[in-house]
């Protein structure tokens, strides 16, 4: 694991997954191994991880050696669970968990293109394929920043963040972190004690380039797809637009919200509830936790079982 990177809700998401000798767990963020690690070493079971970033995937394949053929890491997305899952295993498995988000180790490699506070070439790509933040501010037009920063990033000021942009890249294109939050900055003032004013743009942009709220709805579904009867399911999310994914999931998962989502069967079907929810509300991280670990703050996990009904199925 790496020496930076604290997973958060650890020993909350290991007492819901509460592994046991033989039993095969999908670890769906790898990251820098933290979940997987305590897994492996609460039981003799066996832990198939995937991320979609090849440096943790290398990293973990170093790690694999550790455990003796029980940790097997693979560069796929969320969306390619379940596929994986055939593959590697064959048949159902006994639980899946996501931490969901940008991972600490990602932010502080200044290359990345991750963070408001390094600066470093405008990526933020999670994966190595795919536009760039850099493509997104010097291609789009006002109304597709102003989207992308409003929806994704939650940013009240996303139209005159949007106007500012499209101002500076007319002098030269955008191309550094530094550069695009000074332009955030001078456009979005920061209120006593509030977060840096880049934070949100940042925020929008990077779900933007590696389409996360997407990603999380098919990696839900997948999860669904591959857990076994009794099969338990832990996710961790860091703000309220990967939250609502998941509790919206879940509650429709469980038989518990009668309203009509995208994922819905046909109308006049009824499925059988998939999931059993443990908590009904998210958990969320003790005090010491967060004195301990600054990244929790903001962390809400949830957890369900997987029932004997039926896989609703993967949606277009």
């Amino acid at each position: 694991m790496s020496a930076g990177h604290i997973p958060v809700l650890l020993d909350t998401a290991l007492a819901c997954l509460d592994p046991v000798d033989g039993e095969i767990i999908v670890d769906a963020t790898f990251g820098a191994g933290g979940y997987s690690s305590a897994l492996l070493d609460a039981a003799s079971c066996r832990v198939v991880a995937l991320d979609r970033d090849p440096v943790a995937v290398r990293e973990g394949r170093r790690l694999a050696h550790h455990y003796g053929g029980r940790l097997t890491v693979v560069e796929r997305r969320f969306s390619e669970l379940d596929a994986l899952v055939r593959n590697e295993v064959g048949g159902p498995v006994d639980g899946a968990v996501f931490d969901l988000g940008v991972s600490s180790t990602q932010i502080d490699d200044a290359g990345r293109g991750f963070s408001f506070r390094l600066d470093g070439p405008l990526d933020m790509r999670m994966g190595a394929t795919g536009a760039t933040a850099a493509d997104a501010v010097n291609t789009l037009d006002e109304d597709g920043l102003h989207r992308i920063i409003s929806e994704f990033g939650e940013e009240r000021r996303a139209r005159a963040v949007a106007r500012a942009i499209v101002r500076a890249r007319a002098v030269s294109p955008i191309t550094r972190t530094g550069e695009l939050a000074d332009i955030v900055r001078r456009t979005v003032r920061q209120s006593p004690g509030g977060i840096d004013p880049a934070t949100r743009t940042f925020q929008g942009l990077r779900i933007w380039v590696n389409q996360e709220l997407h990603e999380i709805e098919r990696g839900l579904m997948a999860a669904e797809a591959v857990l076994r009867d009794g099969g338990r399911l832990v996710v961790v999310a860091f703000h309220s637009l990967e939250d609502r994914i998941v509790k919206r999931f879940l509650r429709q998962r469980s038989g518990r919200d009668a309203r009509p989502g995208r994922h819905q069967p046909p109308a006049g079907e009824t499925p059988e509830p998939t999931f059993r929810l443990v908590t009904t509300r998210a958990v969320r991280p003790a005090a010491v936790e967060t004195r301990t670990n600054p990244r929790a703050r903001s962390a809400r996990l949830r957890h369900a079982v997987r029932t004997s009904a039926p896989c609703w199925g993967m949606a277009a």
